[in-house]
């Protein structure tokens, strides 16, 4: 995968960039952002192999039986249970779900689309943020800049709990990142608008 991973990377001229130190991957939230196209995900991954990184991602545990489950755990899946332990009780959400595996993993890196959809989306879905805060791990700024051609790792944040606060030093960090299809791109318009207010 390193070898491929390099080559992939060489022959399509994508550049690696982190200002993030390596401790930071062993526990975290990681937003890949933009999220606009099919390709982002194999350029996503071959950077990671490069810097050493396992990352996951969240996936319903009824999708990973046969004959797509095999698949999905090599491409890093982690399966969530949300079903009620005990009968009557309430699902679990997915937030506290996902924070979970954080206590029953020793290290653990996971990937989320912020936005949600691969299609324009004004307000991204806010549940990574809800997440790092249960979990108590910080939000690493993973991005994929075309105009650049250039990916890596940025920012890292330590939620304070000032969702507005936080979240607009994400959104202005992320206004300045090229996607593959710009106008498919848009950050969380609800924190530009205060980002705008100062």
């Amino acid at each position: 995968m390193n070898i491929l991973s390099k080559a992939f990377l060489k022959i399509s001229g994508w550049k690696i960039a982190t200002n993030s130190p390596p401790e930071i991957f062993e526990k975290c939230v990681m937003i890949c952002a933009p999220h606009t196209s099919n390709w982002d995900y194999p350029i996503a991954l071959a950077i990671m192999s490069q810097i050493g990184i396992k990352a996951k991602y969240a996936i319903k545990k009824e999708l990973m039986g046969f004959p797509l489950g095999p698949l999905f755990r090599l491409l890093g899946g982690m399966a969530i249970d949300r079903s009620p332990k005990k009968s009557g009780e309430k699902r679990e959400s997915t937030v506290k779900a996902i924070a979970n595996l954080f206590d029953q993993n020793d290290k653990l890196c996971m990937m989320i689309a912020a936005e949600g959809s691969r299609s324009l989306r004004e307000q991204w879905k806010t549940g990574f943020y809800y997440i790092t805060l249960e979990a108590k791990v910080p939000i690493c700024l993973g991005y994929l800049d075309y105009e650049r051609k250039e990916g890596g790792f940025a920012k890292v944040i330590h939620p304070t709990g000032d969702i507005d606060k936080d979240m607009q030093i994400i959104m202005e960090f992320y206004q300045n990142i090229a996607a593959k299809k710009p106008q498919k791109f848009s950050t969380d318009k609800r924190f530009d608008a205060a980002l705008k207010e100062k």
